[in-house]
């Protein structure tokens, strides 16, 4: 029987660096780098609906609303490149433009349950060009789509959602993160002044570890000059204490490795605990 009601979830993602790469199309754009995909993400529930609402809800840890609004245009712009109407709200306990990657999973979640309610036939790869496609469009992101097709320690060696992506699922330890508010990543994104000193940091090696990934991921924080002063601040008292440390990218925010990191960014504000995902975006409920 055809559902009426259908929920999926997507981790987030948190880059450590990128660097942007050009395409012929909108599908070939996008980025290559390194990153974590993390236990955090975003909630769809999609409801059919003859009209086409959007609602955005992000809460606390425990279950407060903090954030709402009624409008998602990335969500908008692919259900209506579809075809399609429903009752759309995405939930998530992570702030909103901050580094973590919940564009791509709010794109992701939603598409999958559409799939689900609306039986359009899209397949894993479909779901994940279109909300590719629509992250480089609006840019809102450029590498989160592909990673989050799957969990792990991510290296992506090539752009869009078909690139060459090494998982590795070394991550045993918790994951914590602080956040000082959104950086505006269409901005950035197509600002070809900063897109040129990211690229002149990108690291011509890969990490080999967990660790690894945290040195090259704070020495191009460093290089490409984007980090904010709260963010030098954080990573200057993480690395005193021997925390593996970097900034989200994009958001004025760090994230940092181990049971050690907990005590050190508490230091400067509320902090968020996630691990690292073991899969992507998937159904998790359905009414009928």
């Amino acid at each position: 029987m055809k559902p009426t009601r259908v929920t999926a979830f997507c981790p987030g993602h948190i880059s450590g660096y990128f660097k942007r790469v050009a395409g012929s199309t909108v599908a070939a754009t996008g980025s290559i780098g390194a990153g974590i995909v993390i236990s955090e993400g975003v909630t769809a529930t999609v409801t059919s609906s003859e009209k086409t609402s959007i609602r955005v809800v992000c809460r606390d840890v425990t279950g407060r609303e903090l954030i709402t609004g009624d409008d998602s245009l990335p969500v908008a712009s692919v259900m209506k490149r579809l075809g399609i109407t429903a009752s759309v709200q995405t939930e998530c306990r992570l702030p909103i433009g901050a580094g973590f990657g919940l564009s791509a999973a709010a794109l992701l979640a939603t598409l999958t349950a559409l799939n689900r309610l609306l039986t359009l036939h899209l397949s894993p790869r479909d779901i994940a060009a279109y909300a590719h496609e629509t992250e480089v469009t609006h840019r809102t992101g450029l590498g989160d789509v592909a990673a989050c097709q799957g969990g792990g320690r991510v290296v992506r060696y090539d752009p869009g959602i078909d690139a060459r992506i090494e998982r590795t699922f070394d991550l045993d330890g918790p994951l914590y993160m602080i956040s000082f508010g959104p950086i505006h990543t269409p901005s950035v994104l197509g600002s070809m002044d900063l897109m040129g000193r990211v690229s002149a940091a990108f690291p011509d090696t890969t990490p080999e570890s967990p660790e690894d990934f945290f040195r090259l991921s704070r020495q191009f924080t460093l290089d490409s000059g984007l980090a904010t002063k709260e963010v030098l601040e954080v990573l200057t008292a993480c690395e005193k204490e021997h925390v593996p440390a970097s900034m989200t990218m994009l958001g004025n925010g760090v994230f940092a490795l181990g049971t050690d990191a907990q005590a050190v960014l508490e230091s400067f504000g509320k902090v968020c605990e996630c691990t690292m995902a073991r899969s992507g975006a998937g159904i998790t409920g359905e009414q009928v």
